[in-house]
């Protein structure tokens, strides 16, 4: 993966061309397939002296191929042409002998080749600039530039200048209402000290917010409370929507040439689904959803806690909140597909949202780090928004969550987790599933997966990716549990074998025998909350989410931050990489874990997906504003241990006055890095297009997208959609939930498709580990 280069420049002579004044270094190779220029046809005594190495012996056509680099690697001889054991000859750089052409076949840019290495980049300009001198060359500097600048243009500078307020106030009146909603608004805030063993399930469930409601959204830092790891593994906020059924909510789904209103209950209207209006609002000059939704979050970004922005000065407390108001959602992967020009079919059988957020409000912010609870809203400056807030703090005090928590805490609410628990060690029984009201589980076959594998591997080889990031779906079938027992068959479906009980009725408590350990459970998960409670409880990570939104129901366990940025341009990506389940048999300490992972093929993988987010961010931050640190580190979580890198961007700065309309936010970065890298492969269009053949054409949906917001300020921070499980309200079929769980790893051509499919069994255990016995 990263070789020493061999090239003409060591040689000291004046063959070094564009390796001249180049000395030693390492790069990386990411190459499936080497250029044949005639070097197995010499001598391995003459090769070693350098004799032949340096220029092409064989056709004439080959002839005028100068080589100028080389990296010997090991391999069988069904892998050299010479027929011998001995290394293999690959060119990694080349010109042509007359004409200005040169060829690379290592990667100057990658982060793991050394700066030596990328001297050649301006040593070929140099020789490219001579060329021209010496043939006179006219440069015709009249035309427009036919090569793509750098950067893309920012969002906002391709959005239409706003309408001068005359004419707004002039159509006012014709405009629809969600034009002018939550326009001119203020914040209003208060914060009160968070008592010891309050959880974020105590604030939700006090509030009286997980009843059930059709619009719902948590982002919840489980691991918030925990003693080991950095600090951006355990997290810092949870932030809990309020009233998420009177807010303002958008959606769009792919292909359409308009998106969603759906507008707030009027006043003193009962929120509910027939209270609220849709509108269908056109795109019109918007090039696409992510020019609409830079549009509305201008017109409504206010200062942060302090700021004079002229129109509002927040009390000073909000200067330290990552979220003070704006949108909260999802999107999903077949809108990152979208923005990439990945085809796939207009008619895909239904019409739900890929991009769905709701314009939140009323909030909840919890400091975890401080302990300390935010209570915030903002509100039309002709409303008393302080009011809301007291309320709030009122009804949170009385709560009896607050007076007597769990105890629990954030990571280890055992009260609530409402799942069986049993010993480490012993092996599911598919008879456990019948408590929590799974009628069949149907995983991924493991033949069929490794087929999955070895097909990857074969577009590997050929040249078509350099990684394919390969998932597959469990799907699992769930009656709508009451506080009662079912009385029915359960059925698991795939590599377990079909096993049927018949549970008792009306039994508040239950336990039965699994591998010989006693299972007990107080009550079975009868939402989807629930499940949620259940999921943080057994695999709390930083970047947990629980939404209802949009005819979705997302319960997720995500220890990946996608993107991360602030209102003064700086963004953060961590792609996660590489994976080792947490166990006495494979990995117990971290120290294991990392001699597992630091290994080729898993820093393959890491370092494909480094490369691939440090080019999404280049697009937009620009060059020399793009860095990695903490490049390959192996982070711990409660059942693996995961390689990440991060990778920081710095937005670049209006250029000169009245430019500020042009300027570059965290959304232009969202909008250019979707899908997710970690999730697709490299190239990332390419990759995508053969996945999606590979996996039969099946829609991701939530998962592989992202969830998070973007805050009024400028802020925002989104996770990937990983380690979850998800629903939607027109996918049930006869009183049957339908959950999908997706799962897998990235394929390169160092993987196996044994490995393969152990990771992907080992990353779904978590999610479905909390309807049977999965531990």
């Amino acid at each position: 993966m990263v070789r020493p280069i061999e090239h003409r420049g060591l040689l000291k002579d004046d063959g070094g061309d564009i390796f001249t004044d180049v000395g030693e270094f390492r790069a990386t190779l990411y190459h499936s397939l080497c250029a044949d220029v005639g070097q197995d046809t010499v001598p391995e005594a003459e090769w070693r002296r350098g004799v032949g190495k340096w220029k092409t012996t064989t056709s004439s056509e080959k002839s005028e191929l100068v080589p100028l680099a080389w990296v010997e690697e090991p391999c069988d001889s069904s892998n050299n042409s010479s027929g011998e054991n001995g290394p293999e000859r690959v060119l990694m750089a080349v010109r042509h002998r007359t004409r200005p052409f040169w060829g690379l076949q290592y990667h100057p840019e990658s982060v793991c080749t050394e700066l030596e290495g990328a001297k050649v980049v301006a040593n070929w300009f140099r020789e490219a600039i001579a060329w021209n001198e010496a043939c006179g060359r006219i440069i015709d500097r009249r035309s427009d530039i036919l090569a793509r600048r750098s950067r893309r243009a920012s969002l906002l500078s391709q959005i239409l200048p706003p309408v001068p307020a005359a004419v707004t106030e002039q159509h006012q009146k014709k405009q629809p209402s969600w034009r002018s909603h939550a326009l001119g608004f203020r914040h209003s805030t208060d914060s009160i000290p968070l008592p010891v063993g309050v959880s974020v399930v105590d604030i939700v469930e006090g509030l009286g917010q997980a009843a059930g409601g059709e619009q719902q959204i948590v982002l919840d830092s489980a691991t918030a409370s925990s003693s080991g790891g950095a600090p951006d593994i355990r997290g810092r906020y949870s932030i809990v929507a309020l009233d998420v059924p009177e807010a303002l909510r958008l959606e769009h789904h792919v292909g359409d040439r308009h998106l969603t209103a759906i507008l707030p209950p009027a006043a003193g209207a009962v929120p509910s689904s027939s209270a609220r209006s849709r509108e269908e609002v056109p795109l019109g000059d918007h090039r696409s959803i992510w020019h609409f939704l830079a549009a509305f979050h201008e017109a409504r970004r206010l200062p942060r806690g302090g700021e004079d922005g002229g129109q509002v000065r927040s009390p000073s407390p909000a200067g330290d909140l990552p979220f003070m108001g704006g949108f909260m959602g999802f999107v999903t992967y077949e809108q990152g597909l979208s923005d990439i020009n990945v085809a796939f079919p207009t008619d895909r059988g239904h019409h739900r949202p890929d991009v769905c957020l709701s314009w939140v409000t009323r909030s909840v912010v919890i400091d975890h780090a401080k302990r300390v609870l935010h209570i915030q809203h903002l509100h039309d400056p002709a409303t008393k928004g302080q009011a809301w807030v007291d309320s709030v703090i009122k009804t949170l005090r009385a709560s009896p969550r607050w007076r007597h928590p769990s105890g629990g805490g954030d990571t280890t609410d055992e009260s609530h987790q409402q799942q069986p628990r049993m010993r480490r060690g012993s092996k599911p029984d598919p008879a456990s599933r019948v408590l929590f009201g799974v009628s069949s589980i149907t995983k991924p076959g493991a033949e069929a997966y490794e087929a999955k594998v070895e097909t990857c591997q074969d577009y590997i080889a050929a040249g078509e990716s350099y990684e394919l990031c390969l998932t597959d779906q469990t799907v699992v079938r769930r009656r709508r549990v009451s506080g009662s027992w079912p009385d029915t068959t359960a059925t698991a479906v795939g590599d377990n074998v079909t096993v049927a009980v018949r549970a008792q009725k009306k039994r508040r408590r239950s336990s039965l025998t699994c591998s010989s350990t006693i299972i007990t459970a107080s009550s079975p998960p009868s939402s989807s909350w629930q499940l949620f409670r259940a999921l943080r409880s057994r695999q709390p990570v930083p970047f947990a989410s629980y939404l209802r939104l949009g005819g979705a129901t997302l319960v997720s366990s995500s220890p990946e931050r996608f993107l991360q940025y602030d209102e003064r341009g700086l963004c953060s990506m961590r792609p996660m990489k590489g994976t080792v389940r947490k166990s006495a048999a494979t990995a117990p300490t971290l120290a294991d874990a990392e001699r597992i992972l630091h290994v080729p093929k898993e820093e393959a993988e890491n370092l494909m997906i480094v490369d691939l987010v440090r080019h999404d961010l280049h697009g937009i931050c620009g060059a020399g504003n793009v860095a990695a640190r903490d490049l390959m580190r192996v982070e711990e979580y409660r059942s693996v241990f995961q390689m990440t890198t991060v990778v920081e961007g710095q937005l670049p700065s209006p250029d000169g006055q009245g430019k500020e309309r042009e300027r570059y936010t965290g959304l232009d970065v969202l909008a250019a890095s979707l899908p997710p890298g970690s999730m697709t492969g490299a190239p990332k269009k390419r990759s995508c297009e053969i996945l999606h053949e590979i996996e039969g054409r099946v829609e991701r949906s939530l998962y592989s997208g992202v969830v998070g917001y973007m805050c009024v300020s400028g802020r925002g921070d989104w996770s990937v959609t990983i380690r979850s499980m998800f629903r939607w309200d027109d996918d049930d079929d006869a009183g049957e939930e339908i959950w999908r769980i997706g799962a897998g790893g990235a394929v390169t051509i160092l993987s196996t498709p044994q490995g393969e499919r152990e990771e992907m069994f080992v990353k779904l255990a978590g999610p479905l580990g909390i309807f049977a016995c999965q531990e």
